[in-house]
């Protein structure tokens, strides 16, 4: 393996992520196709029992028109179904939710811009948006990484562990955590208040959306039939929900990645040029990392005489 060159690797990685997209969408399709038929035929039932009962009150194709226009409506996130709880999809809680969705490029798609200024607004928002929301994560990130690695390395001093080890067992706790905060307790909260949801959809839900996939077929509050005043808390905890869980798993992705068998498997596919000035920072940040964890009995004879 070693002995290829940079475009059979990459080659090589190329064909690997396609067989994955090949398996996904197989496993998907076998999953997928027959409960998706069979609600195709419910709902072909349903319609054609509605016809048969009261086809002779509709005009020809009146039925047609109007659930086409609930669907398209339903795509802009506009429903009049419910108890009036969902009615003002575009009131302040239901705005802020959305510009999250926006600058956390989440994405849920149950809410839409209609007008032709919205769209324009949206795409002058989220260009402007993105790029100071990833500065101001970039700077959080600066801040809360050496707090969350004094713990690893009061754990690597007591217990005489290597900085590898050091960095693995670091990185594994801080991704528990994250599971158990931002994944498995909020899935537990949102299981006993949604209630028309399983312990499996609002894990699915919590995973959707910290890793930014937001399906939107999930939304705490919707279709609920809570109390108008619960379901804008909701969003508002949904809305500090997206924000500290992103930085959660920003800061969980980034440690990972700094692990020395990812990096390995990263510099197998990457260049094998000089070393810049950037790597050269990077690798003299990891040498002294690697020293502060070790105690100081092990680290003293490793320093050099002063000439």
């Amino acid at each position: 393996m070693g002995a290829l060159r940079p475009w059979a690797r990459y080659g090589l990685l190329a064909v690997a992520h396609l067989l994955a997209l090949g398996l996904g969408a197989t496993v998907l399709q076998a999953l997928e196709g027959p409960p998706a038929l069979r609600l195709q035929a419910n709902l072909r039932a349903e319609l054609a029992t509605f016809q048969a009962e009261f086809g002779a009150c509709l005009p020809a194709g009146a039925l047609e028109e109007l659930l086409g226009t609930a669907l398209v409506a339903q795509a802009h996130g506009v429903s009049s179904l419910g108890n009036g709880s969902e009615a003002r999809n575009w009131d302040l809680p239901s705005a802020l939710l959305f510009t999250a969705s926006l600058l956390t490029t989440t994405g849920y798609g149950h809410m839409a811009p209609l007008s032709a200024g919205g769209k324009a607004f949206c795409v002058a928002y989220a260009a402007l948006g993105l790029p100071a929301s990833l500065a101001l994560v970039a700077a959080l990130r600066h801040c809360l990484v050496p707090l969350l690695s004094r713990p690893g390395a009061w754990v690597a001093t007591c217990w005489q562990l290597t900085p590898p080890r050091a960095a693995l067992l670091q990185a594994v706790a801080l991704g528990l955590l994250v599971v158990g905060v931002f994944v498995l307790l909020p899935a537990l909260v949102l299981w006993d208040v949604q209630g028309n949801c399983s312990l499996l959809e609002a894990i699915y839900f919590c995973f959707s959306s910290l890793s930014t996939i937001g399906l939107g077929d999930l939304l705490p509050g919707h279709g609920s039939g809570l109390h108008p005043v619960l379901y804008h808390l909701c969003q508002f905890a949904l809305l500090g929900y997206l924000l500290l869980g992103l930085l959660a798993m920003l800061l969980t992705v980034e440690t990972f990645s700094e692990l020395p068998q990812v990096r390995a498997m990263v510099k197998f596919f990457g260049s094998s040029g000089p070393v810049n000035a950037e790597d050269e920072g990077a690798i003299l940040g990891q040498d002294e990392l690697a020293l502060s964890n070790m105690p100081p009995s092990a680290a003293a004879p490793a320093q050099a005489p002063a000439c």
